[in-house]
């Protein structure tokens, strides 16, 4: 396992961060909440370049997670930085699993995983916000409202940017992806 980074990964790093942090922040009304299209989430889909987008997608939610609770944005509070955090680095590594998995040349599967993963984990955050509890109906109400708008974030923005990216042979040249 690599154990260092070259300046171009942590500068790459950095870029998918800023950009993640940036969009929350610009679009916070739609990016927190019960209802939500956090557009951001399409950079999930990254992660089928290089593992060290991974890491940036991961350290831009953790950053806009901590920005959108001190600007009293982020209705999840302060534990949102860590499991809203968790889900979206769980969702990129299971989206740089099943890069190679391909439907005419697009990771349709790797589109997947973030849809489920924030389903669920915000899902169950807004749940325990909002009731105190959990409540199944609650739950799946919250869980659905989630999954839409990440459906719509990397289904609908995150597949055509990682095809953009692709054809523009950006990721081969910046990210370190292979042809």
């Amino acid at each position: 396992m690599k154990k260092t980074f070259t300046a171009r990964e942590i500068a790459v790093c950095a870029m998918i961060a800023a950009v993640y942090t940036a969009l929350c922040i610009a679009l916070a009304p739609i990016s927190y909440g019960p209802v939500q299209v956090r557009v951001a989430e399409a950079l999930t889909l990254t992660a089928v370049f290089s593992p060290i987008c991974i890491w940036g997608v991961t350290i831009g939610c953790a950053l806009s997670n901590l920005i959108g609770f001190m600007l009293g944005v982020n209705i999840l509070g302060f534990l949102d930085i860590f499991f809203g955090t968790a889900a979206t680095l769980a969702a990129a590594i299971l989206s740089y699993k099943f890069r190679k998995i391909r439907v005419r040349g697009v990771p349709f599967l790797s589109a997947v995983p973030p849809v489920i993963v924030n389903a669920v984990v915000i899902g169950l955050e807004l749940t325990y916000m909002i009731e105190g509890a959990f409540l199944g109906r609650t739950f799946i109400l919250n869980a659905v409202y989630v999954g839409v708008g990440q459906l719509i974030a990397c289904f609908a923005l995150g597949l055509p940017l990682v095809y953009l990216l692709e054809k523009s042979g950006i990721p081969q040249k910046y990210f370190g992806a292979q042809k």
